[in-house]
């Protein structure tokens, strides 16, 4: 087999189409990495060796039978938030959790794709910190620096893509938790608009925070993982207009009017940029002047957008806390935020609801004057593996204020974001993010492809990574 022809998610799927590979040996070779990264970036949480491989062997029967689907025999990871039949779903956490009855709708519509689900990443104790680690599973390591996390939390998903384990991951984003360990481990990751991709069996994840997106080495592979989970369940209450990613990705998105922003929102605490995160957001955005956009610095008008993140953030963790088994393993950082959660799910939570409109007419004000908000997708590269770890609730929460001001607005605002690699800073990768109003995915997942051509990121590969 020919790594070099395998080792993305559509040159996957078009090897198994033409015949060039079995979907046996692309599973095969995926629980093959598995086993070599787990001991040192530690991205799975669960791993499906058995079941994966008969679903290999079935994708090679259809495949035999001329049976065509967009992801058929294709192996990929999701996250462990999401519903996979037969297997717990964690977050996270400690404890013995009953395994699920059926998939969530995301995983649902995947495997109708024909994708063959490896693993479930991991994640941090229900999807708090910009970090990986936990009493439950240890700690998620960067592919890139092993002494590092790769961010989270989305990390697992993130280490995973990034050590080629598989080709692209599913994560998800309820504050960065998508673009943060992109950035991190140099990759694309795309948070869709709210309802794009669906959360079910859960109405709204967070309050309408979450959503799912696709992690992956390039802008098209992102954008394919993207189209084959998109889609509603009839129980979702969000229901955006349908989007051709793969469509978008492959066309030239137009000279676009760019806005660069450096000014994270008030957040009461200290969010310095890094002078290096500085520099590579500069020069994407000298990038893109160059490749012919008008690219200009502006500032969106945040307000005090985190009154209406914290309620939402705390009740999400409150309700998902009680679907815990033994809540006494849980972190006494999740336990206090858990209390929070319950003291703000009442009228603050409703105001929080309430102003979202309201946001979503002074900040998208911008985008009367411009298409496209580009802005750091962190403040820092990424910290040490346990930098956060042992910290009181106050300093985490100041610590990640520091590390990730830039991503949760656009949360609040249910719009989408595309996270690319910028370059690197103390060694370690860091990332920019393009931002959008409602409906936005296909432009800014075309001037994401625009961007990747020119800079190829997907050239370097992690120094952990697995190729062979």
């Amino acid at each position: 087999m020919s790594t070099a022809r395998t080792e993305g998610l559509a040159a996957q799927a078009r090897a198994l189409r033409e015949g060039d590979v079995t979907a046996a040996e692309l599973v095969r070779r995926s629980l093959e990495r598995v086993d070599a990264t787990q001991a040192t970036v530690n991205a799975f949480r669960r791993v499906r060796a058995e079941a994966a491989l008969a679903e290999a062997e079935e994708a090679d029967r259809r495949l035999e039978r001329g049976e065509r689907l967009p992801l058929l025999g294709v192996p990929v990871a999701i996250k462990d938030d999401t519903d996979l039949a037969g297997e717990p779903t964690a977050f996270g956490c400690a404890g013995a959790f009953p395994a699920k009855a059926r998939d969530g709708e995301a995983v649902r519509r995947l495997r109708a794709a024909g994708a063959i689900v490896v693993g479930k990443t991991n994640t941090c104790e229900l999807g708090q910190w910009p970090f990986t680690e936990g009493p439950a599973f240890g700690a998620t390591r960067n592919p890139w620096n092993l002494g590092h996390t790769p961010g989270g939390s989305s990390g697992g998903a993130a280490a995973a893509v990034a050590a080629g384990v598989v080709a692209a991951a599913l994560g998800s984003d309820g504050a960065g938790s998508v673009r943060i360990p992109a950035a991190w481990t140099r990759l694309v990751g795309v948070k869709p608009q709210r309802g794009r991709v669906s959360t079910w069996p859960d109405v709204e994840s967070f309050h309408g925070l979450t959503v799912n997106g696709p992690l992956a080495r390039t802008v098209g592979d992102a954008a394919l993982l993207l189209d084959a989970a998109a889609g509603q369940h009839p129980g979702d209450i969000h229901r955006p207009p349908g989007i051709a990613a793969v469509e978008a990705a492959g066309r030239e998105p137009g000279r676009l009017r760019i806005a660069v922003s450096w000014r994270p929102p008030f957040v009461a605490a200290r969010a310095p940029l890094h002078p290096a995160v500085r520099r590579a957001v500069g020069d994407l955005a000298d990038a893109l002047a160059r490749l012919g956009h008008e690219v200009e610095e502006a500032e969106p008008r945040y307000g005090l957008i985190g009154l209406s993140f914290l309620p939402r953030a705390f009740a999400g963790i409150s309700q998902w806390s009680e679907r815990v088994p033994d809540r006494t393993l849980l972190d006494p950082r999740t336990l206090a935020a858990s209390r929070n959660g319950r003291l703000l799910a009442g009228a603050a939570l409703r105001r929080a609801r309430r102003a979202e409109g309201g946001q979503h007419r002074r900040i998208g004000e911008l985008f009367s004057r411009f298409d496209v908000l580009l802005t750091p997708a962190t403040a820092t590269p990424p910290p040490a593996v346990g930098a956060m770890t042992d910290l009181s609730g106050r300093r985490t929460d100041q610590a990640v204020i520091a590390a990730c001001p830039y991503a949760w607005p656009w949360n609040v605002l249910g719009w989408p974001g595309v996270s690319v690699p910028a370059g690197f800073g103390d060694g370690l990768p860091v990332g920019a993010q393009f931002l959008g109003p409602a409906h936005s995915e296909p432009l800014l997942i075309s001037l994401a492809a625009q961007l990747e051509s020119d800079q190829r990121w997907y050239e370097q590969r992690a120094p952990a990574a697995v190729t062979e």
